[in-house]
Protein backbone atom coordinates (compact mmCIF):
# COMPACT_ATOMS: atom_id res chain seq x y z
CA UNK A 1 0.00 0.00 0.00
CA UNK A 2 1.33 3.15 -0.92
CA UNK A 3 -0.09 5.56 1.73
CA UNK A 4 1.11 8.84 2.57
CA UNK A 5 3.54 8.64 -0.64
CA UNK A 6 2.97 11.70 -2.99
CA UNK A 7 5.08 12.65 -6.00
CA UNK A 8 7.07 10.22 -8.39
CA UNK A 9 10.28 8.63 -7.92
CA UNK A 10 11.33 10.23 -11.29
CA UNK A 11 13.50 7.43 -11.45
CA UNK A 12 16.23 9.37 -9.20
CA UNK A 13 17.52 9.49 -5.30
CA UNK A 14 15.78 11.49 -2.97
CA UNK A 15 18.37 14.62 -3.21
CA UNK A 16 18.89 14.56 -7.31
CA UNK A 17 14.88 14.65 -7.25
CA UNK A 18 15.02 17.33 -4.72
CA UNK A 19 17.79 19.46 -7.00
CA UNK A 20 15.70 18.75 -10.10
CA UNK A 21 12.93 20.78 -8.54
CA UNK A 22 15.20 22.98 -7.44
CA UNK A 23 16.13 23.77 -10.63
CA UNK A 24 13.03 23.54 -12.81
CA UNK A 25 11.14 25.82 -10.13
CA UNK A 26 14.21 28.29 -10.83
CA UNK A 27 13.84 28.30 -14.50
CA UNK A 28 10.33 28.65 -13.94
CA UNK A 29 10.63 31.75 -11.60
CA UNK A 30 13.05 32.99 -14.24
CA UNK A 31 11.38 32.47 -17.74
CA UNK A 32 8.03 31.73 -16.84
CA UNK A 33 7.62 28.86 -19.11
CA UNK A 34 9.46 25.80 -19.99
CA UNK A 35 9.83 22.78 -21.61
CA UNK A 36 10.47 19.62 -20.37
CA UNK A 37 8.73 16.39 -20.03
CA UNK A 38 5.07 15.31 -19.01
CA UNK A 39 5.78 13.44 -15.93
CA UNK A 40 8.58 16.21 -14.30
CA UNK A 41 6.38 18.63 -15.69
CA UNK A 42 3.49 17.30 -13.53
CA UNK A 43 5.84 16.37 -10.45
CA UNK A 44 7.03 20.63 -10.31
CA UNK A 45 3.48 21.85 -10.98
CA UNK A 46 2.14 21.04 -7.22
CA UNK A 47 5.96 22.25 -5.71
CA UNK A 48 6.06 25.45 -7.38
CA UNK A 49 2.24 26.26 -6.65
CA UNK A 50 3.42 25.83 -2.69
CA UNK A 51 6.01 28.09 -3.12
CA UNK A 52 3.98 30.75 -4.85
CA UNK A 53 1.35 30.39 -1.87
CA UNK A 54 4.47 31.19 0.35
CA UNK A 55 5.53 34.20 -1.72
CA UNK A 56 2.22 35.31 -1.18
CA UNK A 57 2.92 35.23 2.24
CA UNK A 58 5.26 37.59 2.45
CA UNK A 59 6.95 37.44 5.84
CA UNK A 60 10.58 36.82 6.82
CA UNK A 61 9.67 33.35 7.67
CA UNK A 62 8.36 33.04 4.29
CA UNK A 63 11.36 33.88 2.50
CA UNK A 64 13.62 32.04 4.62
CA UNK A 65 11.25 29.06 3.39
CA UNK A 66 11.36 30.13 0.13
CA UNK A 67 15.36 30.08 -0.43
CA UNK A 68 15.63 26.93 1.35
CA UNK A 69 13.31 25.58 -1.79
CA UNK A 70 14.89 28.06 -4.63
CA UNK A 71 18.60 28.59 -3.51
CA UNK A 72 18.43 32.06 -5.88
CA UNK A 73 18.16 35.24 -3.99
CA UNK A 74 17.22 37.13 -6.87
CA UNK A 75 14.81 35.00 -8.09
CA UNK A 76 12.81 34.97 -4.55
CA UNK A 77 12.90 38.73 -4.66
CA UNK A 78 11.11 37.96 -7.89
CA UNK A 79 8.84 35.66 -6.42
CA UNK A 80 7.45 38.14 -3.45
CA UNK A 81 7.41 41.17 -5.73
CA UNK A 82 6.30 40.62 -8.93
CA UNK A 83 4.63 37.06 -8.98
CA UNK A 84 3.17 37.08 -5.58
CA UNK A 85 1.09 40.58 -6.42
CA UNK A 86 0.63 38.99 -9.88
CA UNK A 87 -1.67 35.84 -8.04
CA UNK A 88 -2.64 37.83 -4.92
CA UNK A 89 -6.41 37.29 -6.15
CA UNK A 90 -6.26 33.67 -7.17
CA UNK A 91 -6.36 30.95 -4.82
CA UNK A 92 -4.38 27.81 -6.32
CA UNK A 93 -3.96 27.16 -9.99
CA UNK A 94 -0.65 29.47 -10.89
CA UNK A 95 0.69 27.16 -13.39
CA UNK A 96 -0.49 25.24 -16.53
CA UNK A 97 0.40 21.97 -18.13
CA UNK A 98 0.35 21.72 -21.95
CA UNK A 99 1.13 18.57 -23.53
CA UNK A 100 3.82 19.20 -26.29
CA UNK A 101 4.07 15.97 -28.47
CA UNK A 102 6.67 13.38 -28.32
CA UNK A 103 10.22 13.83 -28.27
CA UNK A 104 12.29 12.88 -31.25
CA UNK A 105 14.60 9.94 -30.27
CA UNK A 106 13.11 8.28 -27.49
CA UNK A 107 9.70 9.32 -27.80
CA UNK A 108 9.47 10.46 -24.71
CA UNK A 109 5.93 12.75 -24.16
CA UNK A 110 6.82 16.52 -23.68
CA UNK A 111 4.65 19.19 -21.95
CA UNK A 112 5.10 22.30 -21.75
CA UNK A 113 4.72 24.46 -17.68
CA UNK A 114 3.85 27.86 -17.62
CA UNK A 115 3.05 30.37 -15.44
CA UNK A 116 -1.04 31.64 -15.77
CA UNK A 117 -1.20 35.16 -16.73
CA UNK A 118 3.07 34.79 -17.20
CA UNK A 119 5.08 38.17 -18.93
CA UNK A 120 5.04 37.38 -22.57
CA UNK A 121 8.94 38.74 -22.45
CA UNK A 122 10.65 36.79 -19.75
CA UNK A 123 11.11 33.88 -22.00
CA UNK A 124 14.56 33.14 -22.71
CA UNK A 125 15.85 36.41 -21.04
CA UNK A 126 18.99 35.40 -19.00
CA UNK A 127 19.02 32.11 -20.43
CA UNK A 128 22.37 31.75 -20.76
CA UNK A 129 26.30 33.43 -21.29
CA UNK A 130 26.73 35.45 -23.89
CA UNK A 131 29.52 35.22 -26.36
CA UNK A 132 30.90 38.46 -26.94
CA UNK A 133 31.38 39.41 -30.44
CA UNK A 134 34.98 39.39 -32.03
CA UNK A 135 35.81 43.03 -33.43
CA UNK A 136 36.25 42.65 -37.35
CA UNK A 137 38.52 45.99 -37.38
CA UNK A 138 41.12 43.85 -35.34
CA UNK A 139 40.87 40.80 -37.51
CA UNK A 140 41.41 43.10 -40.66
CA UNK A 141 44.51 45.19 -39.35
CA UNK A 142 46.20 41.45 -38.33
CA UNK A 143 45.65 39.91 -41.59
CA UNK A 144 47.09 42.83 -43.06
CA UNK A 145 50.39 42.48 -41.25
CA UNK A 146 49.98 39.54 -41.54
CA UNK A 147 50.59 39.60 -45.36
CA UNK A 148 53.09 42.84 -45.17
CA UNK A 149 55.71 40.61 -42.89
CA UNK A 150 55.21 37.27 -45.34
CA UNK A 151 55.39 39.62 -48.36
CA UNK A 152 58.45 41.92 -47.39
Amino acid sequence: MKHRIKGKKLNRTSSHRKLLLKNMSQALIKHEQIITTLVKAKSLKPYFDRLITIGKKGNLSARRQAISKVGDIKLVEKLFSTLAKRYETRKGGYSRVLKAGFRYGDCAPMAVIELVDRDEEARGKDSGPIQEQKKSNQNDENKDQGTAVATG
